[in-house]
C-alpha cells in the first residue's frame, strides 16, 4: 500500500474555487435540438490546441491539498447539531418545479438551463406540493430508452408499447409516462421542523436527497441533499465535537468505504457505461485502464452533453474520448483546463476526503494506490495520476459513519445499494450492444423514425 504522504497528513491550504460543469449552447445554434435529431457527429476537442493552465507541480498540489473548511456560520455556534432543524439548511430559491404532463424535452431544458440537480414534479402549476422528482438519472434512463439501448421485460412491455404508440402518433411524451420506465430514487419527505438527527439517519442508509415540507402540509420549502449536509457539517465541524474528532483519522483506520467497486475500461463504448450506471443504480462510474488505474469519472450529470450537441457518435466512441469531451467543455466554460481530482488513497484523512468531496461537488471518491504503468491514460493530461483502483468512499459512507458515531442506527447502506440494483435491473432488461433498434425516437416530437 502507498505510505502516508506529508500532503495527506499535513495542514491544508486556503480554499480555491472548485470547477463546475456548466453546459452552454453553441453560438451557432438557434434552437435546442432533440436528442436523436442532434445525435450526429461531434466537433473535435479543442484540448489539443490549448496548453494546460496548471503545471504538473500545481496539479499535484491541488490533488494532494484540497481546500480547507470555510468559516463556521455563527448562527449555529453553541448549538448541538442534532437540535438544528432541516429547514434551516434549505433555500427555497433552489426549488424548480415542472408539471407531471410537461414533455420530457421541456423538462430536460429546465433541468439543464436552471443549473438545478433535480426538478420537483407537481400536478398543477398553482400548487407547491411535489409528488415525484426528475433528475439526471431519469434523463440517463430515458436517453437509453430513446436510443434503443434498453428493452422491456415482460412486466414493463405494456408501458414500453404505450410509449412507442404515442411516439408513432407524433405526441410528445410527458414526464408522467417517462417516469413509468422506473423510479430508482425513493421520494422521501421531512417536515422543516425535524432535526438533523432524522436527516443524517436517512442519508446514512443510502437515500441521496430529502424533500423538505412545511410543517402540517405537503408544501415544499426546500431540498436537502447528502452533499449539502456533509458541507454544512464540514464547515461547522468545530461546533460539533463528536463529528469533528473523526476528521483527523485515516480512511483505513476508520474502516469506511467499500472494496467492491464497479468500473469500466476506458476503451469500452460510452453506451456501455451509461447502461452499467443505469443497471447498477449508480450516479457515477470510475473509468479505468487495463491496469485498473483510474483515468477519469463519468456521472449522470455528464449526460447533459448528449442532449444538445451533435453527439450520436459519442455513444459508440470510447469512455476515454468522452472524458476528454467533459474536460474540454469544462475548460471552455471555466476559461481554463480542468483535471480529474476524484481520488484519494487509504491513508488520506477523513478531512482530506471530505474537503475533496465538497470542493468537487462529487458524491464519491475513488480509493487508489500507486499507479501501474499506463498507456491509454496518457491521452489525457494528468489522468494517469489516479492510481490503481482499490475501493470507493461515498457521501453515504461518511454520513453513515457520522450517524453511528452519534449513537444513531441508520439502515445498512449495502442493503440499500442491493435494493437499488434490483430495482434498476428489474425495471428494464439489460440491453445488449446488438439489440439496438433500427428506429430512432425524436424526443422533442415523440416521432419514431424508421
Amino acid at each position: 500500500m502507498q505510505a502516508p504522504s506529508s500532503e495527506d497528513l499535513g495542514p491544508m491550504p486556503s480554499r480555491h474555487p472548485s470547477n463546475r460543469l456548466v453546459h452552454t449552447p453553441s453560438p451557432i445554434q438557434s434552437h435546442r435540438q432533440s436528442f436523436t435529431e442532434s445525435l450526429r457527429g461531434h466537433p473535435p476537442s479543442p484540448r489539443s490546441a490549448r496548453q494546460p493552465s496548471l503545471s504538473q507541480a500545481q496539479l499535484h498540489e491541488l490533488l494532494n491539498n484540497p481546500p480547507t473548511a470555510g468559516s463556521a456560520d455563527p448562527t449555529f455556534s453553541g448549538r448541538h447539531w442534532q437540535t438544528i432543524g432541516v429547514g434551516e439548511l434549505c433555500d427555497p430559491a433552489d426549488l424548480r418545479f415542472v408539471e407531471i404532463d410537461t414533455g420530457i424535452e421541456e423538462a430536460t431544458n429546465v433541468l439543464i438551463t436552471s443549473g438545478a440537480h433535480v426538478l420537483l414534479v407537481r400536478h398543477r402549476q398553482d400548487e407547491r406540493a411535489a409528488h415525484a422528482t426528475y433528475d439526471y438519472r431519469d434523463l440517463t434512463q430515458y436517453l437509453l430508452f430513446a436510443t434503443g439501448q434498453l428493452q422491456p421485460d415482460e412486466e414493463h412491455f405494456p408501458i414500453f408499447t404505450n410509449l412507442a404508440k404515442k411516439a408513432q402518433a407524433g405526441h410528445p411524451i410527458p414526464l408522467r409516462d417517462a417516469k413509468s420506465l422506473g423510479n430508482k430514487e425513493p421520494f422521501m419527505t421531512l417536515p422543516s421542523t425535524a432535526n438533523l438527527t432524522h436527516a443524517i439517519e436517512v442519508f446514512g442508509g443510502g437515500v441521496h436527497r430529502i424533500v423538505i415540507v412545511e410543517e402540517g402540509t405537503d408544501n415544499v420549502v426546500g431540498i436537502l441533499s447528502q452533499l449539502r449536509l456533509v458541507k454544512f457539517l464540514w464547515e461547522n465541524g468545530r461546533n460539533f465535537p463528536i463529528i469533528d474528532r473523526l476528521y483527523s483519522q485515516t480512511i483505513k483506520d476508520l474502516g469506511i468505504g467499500s472494496q467492491h467497486t464497479i468500473s469500466i475500461n476506458g476503451d469500452k463504448p460510452l453506451k456501455e457505461a451509461l447502461k452499467l450506471m443505469n443497471n447498477e443504480g449508480l450516479t457515477s462510474l470510475a473509468v479505468v485502464d487495463n491496469q485498473l488505474n483510474v483515468v477519469g469519472n463519468i456521472s449522470n450529470v455528464d449526460v447533459k452533453l448528449l442532449t444538445k450537441s451533435s453527439s450520436a457518435p459519442l455513444l459508440d466512441n470510447t469512455c476515454i474520448h468522452f472524458i476528454s469531451v467533459i474536460l474540454s467543455t469544462r475548460g471552455m466554460n471555466d476559461g481554463k483546463d480542468s483535471f480529474p481530482v476524484f481520488h484519494i488513497n487509504p491513508y488520506s484523512t477523513l478531512a482530506h476526503t471530505v474537503a475533496k468531496l465538497v470542493a468537487t461537488k462529487a458524491h464519491r471518491m475513488w480509493v487508489t494506490e500507486s499507479p501501474s504503468p499506463s498507456v491509454s491514460a496518457a491521452a489525457i493530461p494528468g489522468a494517469n495520476m489516479g492510481g490503481r483502483l482499490v475501493g470507493v468512499v461515498s457521501l453515504t459512507d461518511i454520513l453513515n459513519l457520522f450517524a453511528r458515531a452519534s449513537g444513531l442506527h441508520p439502515t445498512d447502506p449495502d442493503e440499500r445499494r442491493k435494493q437499488r440494483r434490483r430495482s434498476s435491473s428489474s425495471s428494464m432488461m439489460r440491453g445488449s450492444l446488438d439489440s439496438a433498434r433500427s428506429s430512432s425516437l425524436d424526443v422533442s416530437t415523440g416521432n419514431i423514425k424508421r
